[in-house]
């Protein structure tokens, strides 16, 4: 478990996997939902030793989202040959376009640099969420590339940042009296 602001990551479990694969969003965001028929795969996969899930949690000791880190990030059919450490996730639908996206990606962020020690970071995004490219730019990302996803021939966007930079639009989340939400 590591705190990082008003956030706290914790190896993810069973239970916060399972209430991961239930979630629901709501068009154009349901490519995000869990293939009812790969409930079980995926929850495997999330609790594995050796996937790098982590359930995001707030003060208030909400599970808000969750942050997966290395392989686990890719989507099939990017170029991962540059030295970066990928990121991807999600926040539960109920806070998605509240405003919640650069606070989370910071803390993040700072988990990472803590844990993993990267020279940049990547993030691999579906060309049509606009919301989460914004996001990913407020907070430094800069476009690299753009590709098909193999299988199922969906465009996406591939976006890196140094991980030694600090984003002055998005609040310091070392102050543990800041309440991000």
């Amino acid at each position: 478990m590591e705190k990082i602001g008003a956030f706290t990551f914790r190896k993810i479990d069973e239970a916060g996997a399972r209430e991961i694969v239930g979630w629901r969003y709501a068009a154009p965001y349901d490519l995000y939902n869990c293939n009812p028929d790969e409930i079980e795969d995926t929850v495997h996969w999330f609790v594995n030793p050796q996937s790098h899930y982590y359930s995001v949690w707030n003060e208030s000791g909400e599970f808000i989202g969750y942050r997966c880190f290395g392989e686990d990030a890719r989507v099939p059919g990017g170029d991962y040959r540059a030295d970066a450490l990928d990121m991807g996730g999600g926040l539960r639908p109920t806070l998605t376009g509240r405003g919640l996206g650069a606070s989370f990606l910071e803390a993040a962020f700072e988990f990472a640099r803590q844990q993993f020690r990267p020279i940049a970071f990547r993030a691999t995004v579906a060309a049509f969420n606009q919301r989460a490219l914004l996001v990913c730019e407020r907070v430094g990302y800069r476009r690299i590339q753009s590709f098909y996803k193999t299988a199922t021939r969906q465009r996406f966007i591939v976006l890196m940042r140094e991980a030694d930079q600090r984003h002055p639009a998005v609040p310091r989340l070392c102050n543990d009296n800041h309440h991000i939400f």
